[in-house]
């Protein structure tokens, strides 16, 4: 049968793992592009690095490299990273965002299939997107230039959020509203069963008016 296949992590884990700047700037880059796990940023900022080595190694070679390093930037180009004519130079001054921007879960939200990126992610895992006509359910899939504009829904859906005002006053303005809403639904009941308690009750008869005073 052979020797069990070794898998390569895709992942590089950040020599300083407790860093407060670090896991800050990745707690607001989570947040914007909707990542669930901090594994998934940091096989971006994996590509970002393999991309920058690469191009440290194609210039270090002079002339020859730069032919070389053509083949980078075509990658680059067709996963519609790198953008126009771009050099070997400028690959060095690529981001991860420039990387996270072209996840299927990004795309999915600014092609106006989703309202939210938590929304575009459970639409992508739950088999609501297809590219090219084919169901891909990995939020991270890397979309190129050409399957691009063939992202659409696999099966229809309809998100659109229900007609209501939305309570004012963030989380704590909502439970609020909640906690109205239940007290109101619990004393409408009994104030009914007042009103019939009241109108089935006898009612008193009317008091004796005082004789009149003596002329």
């Amino acid at each position: 049968m052979g020797d069990p296949r070794r898998l390569i992590p895709k992942a590089e884990t950040p020599r300083r793992v407790w860093d407060a700047d670090r896991i800050k700037n990745e707690s607001q880059i989570k947040t914007e592009y909707g990542l669930r796990r901090t594994r998934e940023l940091w096989t971006g900022l994996a590509e970002l690095k393999k991309a920058r080595r690469s191009a440290r190694a194609m210039l270090s070679l002079g002339e020859a490299g730069r032919e070389k390093g053509m083949q980078v930037i075509s990658k680059l180009q067709r996963l519609g990273i790198a953008k126009g004519d771009m050099r070997l130079e400028d690959v060095l001054g690529l981001t991860v965002r420039d990387f996270l921007e072209r996840r299927l879960q990004t795309l999915v939200l600014k092609k106006g299939l989703a309202r939210t990126t938590k929304q575009a992610r459970q639409l992508v895992v739950h088999g609501f997107i297809a590219v090219g006509g084919r169901r891909v359910t990995i939020p991270s899939y890397m979309v190129t230039l050409s399957e691009e504009p063939t992202i659409s829904y696999y099966k229809a859906i309809d998100i659109e959020p229900p007609q209501q005002e939305a309570p004012k006053g963030g989380v704590a303005g909502q439970r609020a509203a909640r906690a109205k809403m239940a007290q109101a639904a619990t004393d409408a009941p009994a104030s009914e069963a007042g009103a019939e308690a009241a109108e089935a009750a006898p009612k008193a008869p009317a008091a004796a008016k005082a004789p009149a005073e003596a002329a």
